[in-house]
């Protein structure tokens, strides 16, 4: 019997300004002033990213939803606006069990403390990587500070100490950052709202990308993924996507903002730099094309992962990740095992 082979999920970015996504028979079109743009076989798009002033035609948006595809709106540089959302769902108990182990506070605790875990010893490997190379003795310094935090996260007794602990690795972590960067960009310490400097900007967007794409996969798992276990449910955001997106940013997205600066793929040049210092650092659109584009491969590239029985994409490990979350909630599995790399 021949085996069947699964069929990789294919996102289509949306960027042109003004254009209208149509849906003719089983094929998208992207069209803008009557110019046909591209064509997709509509069968293979898992999601749509959508960026800015983009028009979606009524059948286009009744397939979307017939078929589960998630489809995400968000502004031109990337701030998110919402989804479309079918309202049937499966998972009523599963998403009941993910309730009561949220209220479950010893094993909530336990949850948050092993993606904290993840998180850092990630962080960790990525440095230790560059200081082979570097010999740098601040890069030396902060990996000594993520060793005492690693040590002390199994003596934390609340959500907060967590928390507390990750903000201290994370701000030495960001500070031996700018030293694996070979362009001079301005960067000195992780700034989110606004990026004022062009690796700031880089990295926001990146990390945009990645918990869309960790929102779909938890959503496809069938977890509500608004039910965190570190991040606070208190505010309406996807909180259990940024608690998986935690062990994946040194993964995925530092290490692809590191090599896309130091290859000189990207420069100053793919960057709008504001007018005035502490302004918001734009990326170009050119710039947000060769982020998408290595973006993409990244996330298609093959890694080893334990529940895949051998090598598989990045992108699969986001859902593998998931799954594994959901083993715990359902008490099919003891704890959550981050995803780590060697």
């Amino acid at each position: 019997m021949k085996k069947r082979t699964k069929r990789k999920m294919a996102v289509l970015y949306l960027l042109e300004q003004g254009s209208t996504l149509h849906k003719n028979g089983e094929i998208f079109m992207i069209e803008k002033e009557g110019q046909l743009l591209q064509k997709i076989h509509a069968i293979e798009i898992d999601q749509i990213i959508i960026f800015g002033n983009i028009s979606l035609t009524t059948p286009a948006i009744n397939y979307i939803l017939e078929k589960g595809i998630d489809c995400v709106f968000c502004n031109s540089y990337g701030k998110y606006h919402g989804r479309l959302t079918s309202t049937e769902s499966k998972f009523g108990l599963l998403r009941m069990l993910q309730m009561q182990t949220i209220i479950n506070k010893p094993r909530k605790l336990e949850i948050a403390r092993s993606i904290i875990k993840g998180k850092m010893q990630n962080q960790r490997t990525l440095l230790m990587r560059y200081l082979r190379r570097l010999n740098d003795i601040e890069i030396a310094n902060s990996l000594e500070v993520i060793e005492k935090a690693l040590a002390s996260l199994d003596n934390c007794e609340a959500i907060d100490s967590l928390i507390g602990q990750e903000g201290i690795v994370s701000a030495t972590y960001y500070r031996s950052f700018k030293r694996l960067l070979n362009q001079e960009m301005g960067f000195t310490a992780r700034v989110k709202r606004p990026p004022t400097d062009p690796v700031n900007s880089l990295l926001s967007f990146g990390y945009t990308l990645l918990v869309y794409n960790i929102q779909s996969a938890v959503s496809m798992v069938g977890l509500d993924p608004y039910l965190g276990f570190l991040h606070s449910n208190e505010q309406a955001r996807p909180n259990l996507a940024l608690d998986l997106m935690e062990e994946f940013r040194p993964v995925i997205v530092d290490s692809l903002a590191l090599w896309l600066i130091n290859s000189h793929v990207m420069t100053l040049a793919d960057f709008k730099l504001p007018e005035k210092p502490g302004e918001m650092v734009i990326i170009t659109n050119e710039g947000i094309k060769k982020l998408i584009h290595y973006y993409e491969m990244k996330i298609q590239s093959k890694i080893f992962h334990p529940d895949a029985n051998g090598e598989t994409s990045y992108r699969h490990c986001f859902e593998l990740q998931a799954r594994c979350i959901a083993r715990v909630i359902q008490n099919r599995q003891k704890e959550y095992k981050p995803f780590l790399i060697r």
